[in-house]
């Protein structure tokens, strides 16, 4: 192995030196006997301490669950880099199902805290000494009216190692397990599924469709599996719904982002209402590519200059470069992730697709990974990632309960990073071709976290509400894929035919439900925060670097308020559609 090739591989050894270590067996251990010390020192006396008593439980719970995130969150790397590993597929369930028994463990923490009597919570709720924890309490309340008795808690939890979450490792190994035959420019060779994906940004619309085509088909060639995992995950969660007297699929996921139905609907049918805005949009692609129309494999292909592919170093200069225009201080945290080796770049079988960054704990930094294949399209995904990263590394003055933000708000810093670059791309280029290029590019960009993660949601939505009268087949579910994906693309699109199994590949619907609808938030808010910072310039870099450093301290409407934003304000939401309609208007005086 090169000297390049480890600098794009993450160094976990800063966490354990190996997954054999001795320091993580002991930690394993030692998280197991401060669980139950902790337990032992407060279970039945949380409603009965003081306020200094409550203090320190809830500090020394912080610093528990802290050293208990630590050797989880190393196997989840571990995992994530090499699925096919014996010794790491060894440690990552040994962390499952520590990890599930340390919260049986504790469990009984939240459950006091939730049902403490009214007078009490209204007592630390104006108490000044509480006010680090007032946000944290008053998540907990609300779930009150869902929570079951600890013991029918605690049971659910242990069965989820055997069910959900034993689904959801099957979908993650199965997905990783894939290679891919695919022949071009005349070799045939063994690609992974990021490797094909990135070639829908490929010039030539033959190997587009002939790649994506492959890369479902292989999806649909293990249906059986991928229709089985589905159906459970949907009904896991359906039969929790009705064990917690939920009403609607979404409400667990909106209550924990502390957004009301009534905003998220809003949200989606002002989506809706602005899908002609998109099947414009293609509809001048199709144009600018010389096609009569758009099939769904065209999307994201090139136009003009935007075919050219880059180096990692070029991607990383250009990204360090961008946010260095915007902050010094965000273009050393980001740099921070490469001389530390804190990203891990290469495709490879056993990988896991797609990119993430993982935000560890306010003591821990965080990791990126990426799939980094060249085109334009992963060095946004750079911006993205590291805006993350940011985010959780200005977070970290929090401790443990506010350090992760809440999930419309996760999505914040990444999107932004996405316009900064853009903006740093436009602003140094004179040729017209390469502005359309890097126009069409952004234009794409927003489609696909606006009224993508829109159609995804709805077809959530409609998921778990037909799998609620009974099991649904694979050609049942790809018709609902279909029929949520035409309401956007309309006659500007044509879907070919292995599409249907779009859905099979999308991970967002078996790790977290529901959660495609904070991109949407996430990106009509950074629209509304980018005119934000054009009117203002450097004035009003302090507001937005205050919202990331609240974490998750306060709620997504108490976090944005300091920006002028009122997400209650029905106008709000097409204000960012407004400005994709800018962009688009753009592209045409420029066609």
């Amino acid at each position: 192995m090169t000297t390049d090739t480890i600098s794009m591989l993450w160094d976990t050894t800063r966490l354990y030196p190996g997954p054999a270590a001795i320091v993580l067996e002991n930690d394993f251990a030692a998280g197991s006997s401060r669980a139950e010390a902790f337990r032992g020192q407060y279970q039945g006396e949380i409603a009965d301490l003081d306020d200094d008593g409550l203090l320190e439980a809830l500090t020394a719970y912080e610093a528990l669950e802290e050293f208990l995130a630590k050797p989880q969150l190393y196997a989840y790397l571990l995992f994530a880099a090499d699925s096919g590993d014996d010794a790491v597929k060894r440690l990552s369930q040994r962390a499952a199902e520590f990890g599930n028994l340390m919260s049986r463990e504790l469990l009984f923490f939240d459950l006091e805290l939730i049902h403490l009597p009214d007078d009490r919570f209204a007592e630390l709720a104006a108490n000044p000494r509480f006010a680090g924890y007032r946000h944290y309490l008053a998540s907990l309340r609300k779930f009150r009216p869902h929570t079951l008795a600890e013991r029918e808690e605690s049971l659910l939890k242990q069965k989820n190692l055997t069910g959900v979450e034993a689904f959801t490792r099957l979908f993650d190994e199965l997905s990783a397990s894939f290679s891919f035959r695919f022949e071009l420019d005349g070799e045939e060779r063994d690609y992974t599924g990021e490797e094909l994906l990135g070639l829908l940004h490929h010039p030539s619309a033959d190997v587009r469709e002939r790649a994506f085509g492959t890369f479902l088909n292989r999806h649909a060639e293990h249906g059986i599996v991928y229709t089985s995992v589905f159906n459970n995950v949907v009904l896991d969660h359906s039969q929790e719904m009705e064990l917690r007297s939920y009403r609607h699929p979404m409400e667990p996921t909106n209550l924990g982002n502390e957004l009301t139905a009534e905003v998220v609907e809003r949200l989606m049918t002002v989506s809706e209402a602005n899908y002609p805005l998109a099947r414009e949009y293609f509809r001048l692609k199709a144009r600018l590519l010389g096609l009569p129309q758009l099939k769904s494999t065209d999307i994201y292909a090139p136009v003009g200059e935007s075919d050219r592919t880059y180096s990692f170093d070029e991607a990383k200069d250009l990204v360090l470069a961008a946010y260095g225009e915007f902050s010094t201080e965000f273009r050393d945290i980001a740099a921070a992730f490469f001389q530390e080796r804190r990203i891990d770049v290469l495709p490879r079988h056993g990988k896991g697709g797609g990119a993430f960054c993982m935000g560890m704990t306010p003591h821990l930094s965080p990791y990126v990974l990426l799939n980094f294949t060249g085109n334009l399209r992963d060095v946004a995904t750079l911006a993205h990632e590291l805006g993350h990263g940011i985010h959780f590394v200005l977070a970290q003055q929090q401790t443990m309960v506010n350090y992760h933000a809440p999930l419309p708000l996760a999505e914040t810093a990444s999107v932004f990073g996405e316009m900064l670059l853009t903006r740093h791309l436009l602003e140094r280029e004179s040729d017209p071709g390469v502005k359309i290029a890097l126009l069409c590019a952004k234009i794409e960009d927003i489609i696909a976290t606006t009224f993508r993660q829109n159609v995804l949601t709805r077809f959530e939505e409609k998921l778990h509400q037909e799998r609620s009268t009974g099991l649904l087949t694979a050609g049942r579910i790809g018709d609902i894929w279909w029929e949520e994906n035409r309401k956007l693309y309309g006659d500007a699109v044509t879907m070919i035919e292995p599409y249907r199994w779009g859905w099979s590949y999308i991970s967002h619907f078996i790790h977290a439900r529901f959660y495609c609808y904070s991109y949407t938030f996430a990106e009509l808010l950074v629209l509304s925060l980018y005119r934000s910072y054009l009117d203002k310039g450097a004035e009003f870099i302090p507001c937005y670097r205050s919202l990331l450093a609240s974490g998750g301290s306060l709620s997504p409407s108490d976090t944005v308020r300091p920006a002028g934003i009122d997400l209650a304000d029905p106008g709000f939401w097409q204000k960012g559609y407004d400005s994709l309609s800018d962009l688009i208007k753009e592209l045409e005086r420029l066609t």
